[in-house]
């Protein structure tokens, strides 16, 4: 690895330096060869004893400085002033060969100064899942954080039971959160907040440097990025779970896979997380709490003397920002090829009739384009009958709509009932079923003859109703 580690090199307030534990027994239980190979990792990729005991924590490369980086977060609306790395170290930064820099990040490698009386450890059940979700998001277009190795510990760790353990081996494009600005604003450290704002500049929005408010300018940009992932997430019928401020990434990266699902059934009001008790981040709420989470970081910026309205006014753009990306998305995922008066309507009958008779979402959506062209009776009733006469108004071709939709409308998504059973799978020490659930995956937008299961709906029997975080 070719490590230049630029956050390490900041004040050290900024982090603890801790190593991982290490692991008593590793098995390297997934690696992301393209992913390794993107990295310039490739050649790291026939010795997996070596890469269990890396992706492990035994062992550190040469040039890795790990560090514990430190934050703070509104969690479910309420400020915790230090919460930090507890059950994750960064090892370091590296460049691909692109010329792009990631973060390498181990989660569930041991306790560090911010584990706040927790083991600092991973169940492997969280690790398979976020592997499984960030791996899929990815694939389907969304930016998000991903995974690049999952390693089986050897050693047991305490949740609902006694369950193994597990560490992921996480890239991002960095790790800085809306939760890291609020660290040193709590602290009232503006020299620190200074510091952290010209580096996240510098790594993400460097076009932004000379103007004539670059922090205004900066969190511009991160309302946009923002706006559009919520937008993308609601596109693929995705549900966080958990977007407190530390789980909101500077970057506009999907970040934390902990309690987060995919609905089945369409439902505005949909919630998983078993610890989401009054809906704060259910489906229809991650706009409204995005906009939230983006307020708190314009809080810390403002300490820094630009005026406030100038914020506000970038924050104003949150709203159309987000309408005008979930509009173009919906309206792709129809077959349209332009938003025009009235396709807002279109729309907003088509989601209120998933709602109403409580249709799968990704299903209904491939199920629409089977329409096209077929003449029959139609299956969505006086919604099939006003979208039908939209399509005529295109110069498209019934297979030219067909084939437009199901490039952006995802066959196989990481169904919770799937998900749990490749966890499930797992734990009793058989990957087969992750490893054929991943290769599903892989190709989200495709038919694949034999792999149709993959594709359908939970039976009553399978259902999940509840996702958990894992700490």
């Amino acid at each position: 690895m070719r490590f230049d580690n630029t956050y390490a090199r900041l004040p050290e307030t900024f982090y603890a330096k801790v190593s991982p534990a290490g692991a008593p027994k590793p098995e390297l239980l997934a690696w992301n060869r393209d992913l390794a190979d993107e990295l310039g990792l490739g050649h790291l990729t026939e010795d997996p004893a070596r890469l269990a005991q890396v992706f492990g924590g035994n062992e550190l490369l040469p040039g890795s400085e790990p560090i514990a980086l430190a934050y703070a977060g509104h969690q479910f609306g309420n400020f915790v002033p230090q919460l930090g790395d507890g059950r994750a170290l960064l090892l370091g930064e590296i460049v691909a060969e692109s010329g792009r820099r990631f973060d390498v990040q181990l989660k569930g490698s041991g306790q560090t100064p911010f584990s706040r009386r927790g083991d600092g450890r991973s169940a492997l059940g969280p690790v398979i899942r976020e592997y499984l979700v960030s791996e899929a998001m990815h694939r389907m277009g969304v930016p998000t954080t991903r995974a690049l190795a999952a390693v089986r510990t050897g050693e047991q760790v305490m949740r609902e039971g006694v369950m193994p353990g597990g560490v992921l081996t996480r890239i991002a494009s960095s790790h800085i959160r809306v939760g890291t600005f609020e660290y040193f604003a709590g602290l009232r450290d503006k020299s620190a907040l200074q510091k952290l704002a010209d580096y996240a500049i510098d790594r993400h929005y460097p076009e932004v440097a000379d103007e004539e408010t670059p922090l205004v300018a900066f969190f511009g940009k991160v309302v946009e990025v923002q706006a559009k992932l919520v937008a993308h997430w609601m596109g693929v019928g995705f549900i966080h779970g958990v977007m407190n401020t530390d789980n909101t990434s500077i970057s506009g990266e999907t970040i934390d896979y902990g309690p987060c699902a995919f609905m089945d059934e369409f439902d505005y009001h949909k919630v998983f997380s078993s610890i989401d008790q009054l809906g704060r981040y259910a489906f229809g709420q991650q706009p409204p709490i995005a906009h939230w989470n983006l307020a708190r970081l314009a809080e810390t910026l403002m300490l820094l003397g630009d005026e406030k309205t100038l914020f506000e006014e970038q924050l104003a753009r949150f709203q159309p920002l987000f309408e005008e990306a979930f509009m173009r998305r919906m309206a792709l995922k129809l077959g349209l090829q332009s938003v025009q008066d009235g396709d807002d309507e279109l729309i907003t009958g088509w989601l209120q009739l998933m709602h109403d008779k409580e249709l799968d979402f990704t299903l209904s959506f491939r199920q629409l384009a089977d329409c096209v062209g077929n003449e029959g009776e139609a299956r969505f009733g006086e919604f099939e009958q006003r979208w039908r006469k939209r399509l005529s108004a295109q110069s498209l071709s019934a297979e030219e709509v067909r084939e437009t939709m199901n490039r952006v409308n995802p066959l196989f998504i990481p169904r919770n009932h799937q998900v749990e059973r490749a966890i499930e799978a797992a734990i009793d020490g058989d990957m087969s079923v992750f490893e054929e659930l991943h290769k599903v995956l892989e190709k989200p937008f495709e038919e694949q003859p034999g792999f149709d299961a993959y594709a359908q709906s939970p039976s009553p029997a399978e259902r999940v109703t509840q996702t958990f975080c894992g700490t």
